[in-house]
């Protein structure tokens, strides 16, 4: 798994590339701004993009801008952003180009080496990868805008959340314990409950979750 790191701050920036290279996987570069960043990333072709969603000059959203032109430009990059804080808003822009091959984590996860490396791998590989705390904020927003998704069930919200970390029906029975097909079970509750009738040309997955982020 080949990474390009964009992070402002030096030592930050040092540990996540030794992490990464602990994890198995090749930093190819590793930068402070925008700029470099798309420009290591037009140059290195990397399997995925971990870029701070606050960098120079005004460390707003200089980050956020360039993962979008990122999943613009270079579809065969992910992006995996890191943050702070929890903005929602910043995770509906990530998906505007579907959720494929991007994520969003808190910078606390960054010191989980397995944790963190599985993330990056997932978004490399064309998954998905967000922080269980950005998924809660999600689910209350969804708890009070009156769309379809409250028909779910509280142990089907925590599957579907489950889903939009990148998780799959194996992962996803280990972490809530139970029984992979109890699992299976819930998702074809969920796909019936959001209208996602099974198709040959349509990934219910990755439209359901797509249904829970951009809802």
């Amino acid at each position: 798994m080949r990474v390009v790191i964009a992070e402002d701050n030096m030592l930050l920036r040092e540990g996540i590339a030794r992490l990464l290279a602990e994890g198995g996987c090749t930093v190819v570069a590793a930068v402070e701004d925008s700029p470099a960043l798309l420009d290591a990333v037009t140059r290195h072709r990397p399997d995925v993009a971990v870029v701070d969603i606050r960098l120079p000059p005004t460390r707003t959203d200089e980050g956020l801008r360039a993962a979008r032109e990122i999943r613009r430009a270079h579809r065969g990059t992910g992006v995996l952003v890191l943050s702070q804080y929890v903005r929602v808003s910043y995770a509906r822009e990530l998906l505007d180009q579907g959720a494929g091959g991007v994520g969003y984590l808190l910078k606390d996860r960054v010191g989980d080496l397995a944790e963190f490396t599985a993330a990056v791998r997932r978004v490399g590989g064309g998954g998905s990868a967000f922080d269980p705390i950005v998924i809660d904020h999600l689910v209350g927003r969804h708890d009070r805008s009156g769309d379809p998704l409250r028909e779910l069930s509280g142990r089907e919200r925590e599957v579907l959340a489950l889903m939009a970390e990148g998780r799959t029906n194996q992962a996803i029975a280990e972490r809530l314990g139970v029984a992979e097909r109890t699992v299976e079970k819930h998702c074809t509750s969920i796909f019936g409950k959001l209208g996602l009738a099974a198709s040959p040309g349509d990934h219910r997955r990755v439209l359901a979750v797509l249904r829970y982020l951009n809802a």
